[in-house]
C-alpha cells in the first residue's frame, strides 16, 4: 500500500498551542506522539489532538507546505483549521484512536 505524505496539525485544545508536522504514516506518528515516544514540543504542551491534515503527492511538496504553514501568522493557521474543522474535533478518533480527556479552553487569539 502506497503512503502519501501528510502535513498535520496537532493542538492542545480549541485554539490552543499548535504543532505542525509532516509524515508518510499519520497513524504511526499520532501513536508515537500519544505514547510519548516522540518527546519534545508535543508532550511539553500536551498538543495531542489532531485538528487538521492534508495529503500531498510527494514528500518535497509536503515539506514545503509544512514550512509555509509554520511561517504563517497564527490567525491564518486558526482560520485554516476552522474552515475544515470548526469545532476543533479530534480527527484521530476517526482513525481509530480513543478519545482524549477534555482539554481546557484557553483562547490565545
Amino acid at each position: 500500500m502506497e503512503r502519501l505524505p501528510i502535513v498535520y496539525i496537532l493542538a492542545s485544545g480549541r485554539r490552543g498551542t499548535l504543532y505542525i508536522g509532516v509524515t508518510s504514516d499519520l497513524i504511526r506518528r499520532i501513536h508515537e506522539h500519544r505514547a510519548g515516544e516522540r518527546s519534545g514540543f508535543v508532550s511539553r504542551y500536551s498538543a495531542y489532538r489532531l485538528v487538521y491534515h492534508e495529503t500531498h503527492q510527494t514528500m518535497p511538496d509536503a515539506i514545503a507546505r509544512e514550512k509555509q504553514l509554520k511561517n504563517w501568522h497564527r490567525a491564518w493557521k486558526l482560520n485554516l483549521i476552522e474552515e475544515k474543522n470548526p469545532h476543533w474535533e479530534d480527527l484521530a478518533i476517526g482513525l481509530g484512536f480513543a478519545p482524549l480527556p477534555p482539554a481546557p479552553h484557553r483562547p490565545y487569539a
